[in-house]
């Protein structure tokens, strides 16, 4: 795993001067909310399904030990193989291990966050395995080199021109201007890939632990031909993706799309319990699960900060955070993005690396309001900002001696007035007709993005006194 500091600040000031990018999170983020705002409307017992999905999520992880152990056994008992990762490099071992006794020299791969967060393609590429990436989105980005920046449409970031010139780039496509075409152009590419490849890797959405079921939701339909044409099936799972039962799961059902997508139902839902039977035409002649730890029961052991590990990914606080609406997922440094991505990266890769991220935020509240299994993270961020001060991250020395002189003069009546009055009287002195005041350094930084409100001709305090309502 990449141990490389991420600098959002720095790379989100090179986004925020990417026209194109800019426009194309706007329309993306923007259609999303309505298509949510929509769909949830029509569901009047929405409060009780996020409550009940709530439960759902903290029972199981206040017993994971057991219902992972009862998924094991149902896997096995319906003929799949459970392989335990302690972290990615032993997941990738797994996984290359089961290729070579496969004689696989090809892999075809559905959407993963979880294989992208134990960077599985360029690890089995370097062993001599050809890794293709089936969902369209997933499929531009590995040809670009580039990486999700959305954990539900990985290439919002992309424009049709430009993908159209990938096209003719690397895959030596003819003038592709509409985006059916490059669908279509796609879908002939990879249809080989899927005839040749001996292994297919997906994810999981969920993992029911009474039926020893993995289940993967998807609009594309490229996962049923990824975990049915390959003889080898490989599904990697992060441990927090269980749920117990077939009915849990049914909940699920009905506030995933709604959240991620602003869909009742998504086009596929595939539900697979071990390999094909004896009689049966389709399906795999193994199936594993790989079920990856990788710092998950370490956050479980933390009673601060184990909510966060309820998340489902829909990707709902991506599309509502003002934030990850004018940066994208890029900025963030790593596969989890988002308010969700500010809490649990540096969970994962450290405050050192990632201190910046829960700083990441303007607590404005939005991405727990839509958050389908209600999980606070507005608390969850402030507990990660404060664990990034007491390491010494996220905080300079000018913003600490700020923040202390601040803390001296607010707790002083005749200080806060007096300080008052000279904010007040230097931003007048620095006004500009119909344009936000010339601020010096540190202050001015804050208008690089945005404007401040013209200042009022008298402050609230005095236009308190004069209704003789102070004292």
């Amino acid at each position: 795993m990449s141990t490389v500091r991420v600098d959002f600040l720095g790379r989100s000031k090179e986004l925020l001067q990417d026209q194109a990018l800019q426009s194309a999170l706007r329309r993306g983020m923007s259609r999303f909310r309505s298509l949510r705002r929509e769909v949830v409307g029509e569901v009047p017992e929405w409060e009780a399904l996020r409550t009940r999905a709530r439960e759902i999520k903290i029972h199981t992880l206040k017993h994971l030990p057991y219902y992972l152990r009862l998924l094991e056994e149902r896997v096995q008992a319906a003929g799949g193989v459970v392989h335990w990762a302690q972290d990615g490099s032993e997941a990738r071992e797994i996984i290359l291990d089961i290729a070579r006794r496969g004689g696989v020299q090809a892999a075809i791969k559905s959407k993963s966050m979880t294989t992208e967060e134990i960077e599985l393609n360029a690890f089995l590429e370097a062993e001599g395995i050809r890794v293709t990436e089936s969902d369209l989105g997933e499929f531009i980005l590995q040809l670009s080199g580039d990486h999700p920046s959305h954990f539900v449409v990985p290439v919002v970031h992309k424009s049709k021109e430009e993908i159209g010139a990938l096209f003719r780039e690397k895959l030596g496509a003819p003038e592709l201007r509409e985006p059916e075409q490059l669908t279509r152009f796609a879908r002939q590419v990879l249809r080989e890939r899927f005839l040749a490849a001996e292994m297919g890797i997906s994810g999981a959405n969920f993992a029911v632990a009474q039926t020893g079921t993995v289940v993967i939701v998807e609009n594309e339909g490229n996962a049923r031909l990824v975990t049915t044409l390959p003889r080898i099936h490989v599904a990697v799972m992060g441990i927090e993706k269980v749920v117990p039962t077939l009915e849990d799961l049914a909940v699920m059902f009905r506030i995933l799309p709604r959240s991620a997508t602003g869909q009742r139902i998504t086009s596929y839902i595939s539900l697979i319990t071990g390999p094909k039977r004896l009689g049966e035409r389709d399906g795999p002649e193994e199936f594993h699960l790989v079920l990856l730890d990788n710092g998950r029961t370490r956050i479980l052991a933390d009673p601060e900060i184990w909510e966060a590990l309820c998340c489902i990914r829909c990707g709902a606080c991506l599309n509502i955070c003002p934030v990850f609406e004018r940066t994208g997922g890029h900025a963030y440094g790593w596969v989890y993005s988002g308010p969700i991505g500010a809490v649990i990266t540096p969970l994962y890769r450290g405050l050192e690396a990632a201190g910046e991220l829960p700083f990441a935020s303007s607590l404005c509240g939005a991405c727990a309001e839509v958050c389908p299994v209600k999980i606070d993270l507005v608390r969850l961020l402030l507990v990660m900002r404060r664990r990034a001060v007491d390491a010494g991250q996220g905080v300079g020395s000018l913003e600490r001696l700020g923040f202390a002189l601040w803390g001296v003069v607010s707790r002083s009546p005749f200080g806060y007035r007096v300080l008052g009055r000279l904010g007040r009287f230097a931003l007048r002195s620095m006004a500009r007709p119909e344009r936000s005041p010339r601020l010096p350094f540190p202050f001015s930084q804050w208008l690089e993005s945005r404007d401040l409100p013209p200042l009022p001709k008298r402050a609230f305090r005095e236009r308190w006194r004069r209704l003789g309502q102070g004292k």
